[in-house]
């Protein structure tokens, strides 16, 4: 089993466990480690790049495509924070940054993304949650997931995501995000801009042909690492009205975090039980509520393949 669920004594409850101080330290905000964190990860980027660069070969090229991918996750990561105001500590900077360096990058934009998050939160796993869907249908066949896995990586999951932001921008979707505050040409100003200067810096370094690995990237790794995220986070509950059924936390080994738990996303549980705790603070509220034996109940999954293995466990129909 890659999911630890049960305790054999009373578990105390968190906010039991939790002094007033420490919570307010856990949701202290740093604005110079939010600033590290970007550089790090837009640090990643520029070194997959130079890899194909410097040495341009199928191997260097596959595996910068999943580490641009799994950067793009991170700094969805960002807007996630972002959107709950727990990436900088003035909400202007907040919302500048978070859209500028992390959500127009991927296409994402700060001003749709967070109501509709916020909802999820309000009503998880409930008919109104907008996430539900994408953690239901799990286990799966083993079948069902590798055509999954197929359709992200040969982008037909991204050519389908791009079509739908298409339609969100322009006003004309009716999909779980939707713009509120009308749509437009005007609405695509932010990744246009971004991923002109992303396209400009590597055409002044002489290889505009990498601009390339930005775009599979986005269609196909990025694709599978938001799978694999929304199958860690909500699927295979044990108790729909609880955060501790209902929500999992991934303890993911090194290069599960380099490649797809970017930015401590793998706390997830922490991040629904106290939503302002920003990223770099989850792994210290994680260790304090173990500590303290909060997470007998939870939901705790060990590594993200054996979690696959465990989505992937329905027997096909005969």
């Amino acid at each position: 089993m890659t999911t630890t669920t049960a305790s054999t004594h009373e578990v105390p409850d968190w906010r039991t466990v939790l002094g007033g101080d420490e919570i307010r330290e856990l949701q202290t905000m740093r604005d110079g480690r939010s600033y590290f964190s970007l550089a790090l990860n837009w640090g990643i980027i520029f070194s997959a790049f130079a890899l194909v660069a410097l040495w341009t070969n199928p191997f260097s090229i596959l595996l910068a495509i999943f580490l641009i991918g799994g950067r793009q996750l991170g700094l969805a990561v960002f807007m996630h924070d972002a959107g709950h105001y727990a990436f900088f500590r003035d909400p202007k900077v907040n919302d500048f940054l978070g859209n500028w360096l992390a959500a127009y990058p991927i296409w994402g934009d700060l001003d749709p993304y967070r109501p509709y998050h916020l909802r999820h939160h309000a009503h998880t796993w409930t008919e109104k949650d907008p996430d539900r869907s994408l953690a239901s249908p799990f286990p799966i066949a083993s079948s069902s997931l590798r055509r999954k896995i197929w359709r992200d990586l040969s982008g037909q999951t991204g050519w389908k995501r791009a079509v739908a932001t298409w339609r969100r921008d322009l006003e004309r979707s009716q999909g779980r995000v939707r713009r509120t505050d009308g749509g437009g040409l005007r609405r695509l100003k932010g990744v246009a801009v971004t991923n002109a200067v992303l396209f400009g810096v590597l055409l002044a370094a002489g290889e505009p042909l990498l601009y390339l690995l930005w775009v599979v990237a986005w269609l196909t790794s990025y694709s599978l690492a938001m799978r694999i995220r929304a199958i860690a986070e909500h699927s295979m509950p044990t108790h729909l009205e609880s955060e501790f059924g209902n929500t999992r936390t991934t303890l993911a080994s090194w290069w599960e975090r380099i490649f797809i738990a970017p930015n401590r996303v793998n706390f997830h549980l922490e991040h629904h039980l106290l939503m302002r705790v920003p990223h770099y603070n989850l792994p210290r509220m994680h260790a304090l509520l173990r500590e303290r034996g909060a997470l007998g109940d939870a939901l705790i999954a060990r590594g993200y393949l054996s979690l696959l293995a465990q989505a992937a466990s329905r027997q096909a129909s005969a």
